[in-house]
């Protein structure tokens, strides 16, 4: 692998290194499989896209991005806690919306950013490759993010959120409104992924309908191969342990996709194969591990 493409890969284990943790607060925190992330993160790259195009602050584009990637988490949260909607099919329903909410926001399947200012473009002045800049730029955001999840994580509603996940019926007969807990909990999720999405279109300049394709394996191939690796002991190394998973994520597709097994290459249409094997061989080494040492 090149420097270049190492740097690449890099530079999106962090960019979706934030998803992932929005994953990981559904999946492992709530235990609430939910869908919604497909739909959200290109929720945060449209809104985040027509924002700037409007003449706004790239800044604010990534707030409002987070603040409607939060709704569309809440709304999947509000139609299994209050209508009593199957969780994995209240997320179905809100990411099929999101489809059609993307192309009303943008005005169309796609938007391109190109000459639009960016979070980036500060760095542009600062007289180093931007190849080199963005993947220290975004391990800062990506760092922070994580600092800031583990500490509220531990804080009293943190600690609330993890009992609903590990235990409702026990949190409720202390007094907790465990509905309020999913939904801002869905909700927090699904802000982290649009964020996520926002970054994305700004940095890769477009944002389309379709970049959500996958996310949620994607996110679950990060999570799973993190806590493989790293391990998950405490909340601040799962967390840690996301974001690494995230990495190794993007650098396994990159060494997959830049590798020939003799007349055989794998295309970027191999993505999802690639994938299921990448999740298959994480949730299978513990036992083969296990089964090795014997």
């Amino acid at each position: 692998m090149t420097l270049y493409a190492f740097l690449g890969a890099l530079e999106q284990g962090f960019l979706y290194g934030i998803m992932a943790l929005g994953v990981y607060l559904t999946f492992r925190i709530l235990d609430f499989p939910d869908l919604t992330v497909d739909g959200s993160l290109p929720l945060g790259a449209s809104v985040s896209a027509v924002t700037i195009t409007a003449g706004y602050s790239p800044y604010l584009a990534l707030a409002l991005a987070s603040t409607a990637g939060f709704l569309a988490g809440a709304v999947t949260a509000v139609l299994n806690t209050k209508l009593k909607i199957l969780h994995l099919l209240a997320s179905i329903l809100t990411m099929i919306s999101l489809y059609s909410i993307n192309i009303r926001i943008m005005g169309g399947p796609n938007v391109a950013l190109l000459g639009t200012p960016s979070v980036l473009t500060d760095l542009e002045n600062l007289g180093l490759p931007l190849y080199q800049l963005t993947p220290v730029f975004f391990f800062v955001v990506a760092a922070v993010i994580t600092s800031g999840l583990i500490w509220f994580l531990h804080t009293e509603y943190g600690q609330a959120m993890l009992a609903t996940g590990d235990n409702r019926q026990m949190i409720t007969s202390l007094g907790v409104n465990t509905d309020n807990v999913i939904i801002f909990g869905v909700g927090l999720s699904n802000a982290l992924v649009a964020f996520s999405g926002a970054l994305i279109a700004q940095n890769q300049g477009a944002a389309d309908v379709n970049m959500g394709v996958g996310t949620i394996v994607a996110g679950l191939a990060s999570v799973i191969l993190g806590e493989t690796v790293f391990g998950k002991a405490t909340i601040a190394r799962a967390c840690i342990a996301v974001i690494v998973g995230s990495i190794l994520y993007r650098t396994a597709i990159a060494l997959a996709l830049g590798s020939r097994l003799g007349s055989f290459s794998f295309t970027p249409s191999d993505l999802n194969l690639i994938t299921a094997f990448l999740v298959i061989a994480a949730l299978t080494s513990p036992m083969l591990k296990r089964r090795f040492t014997r």
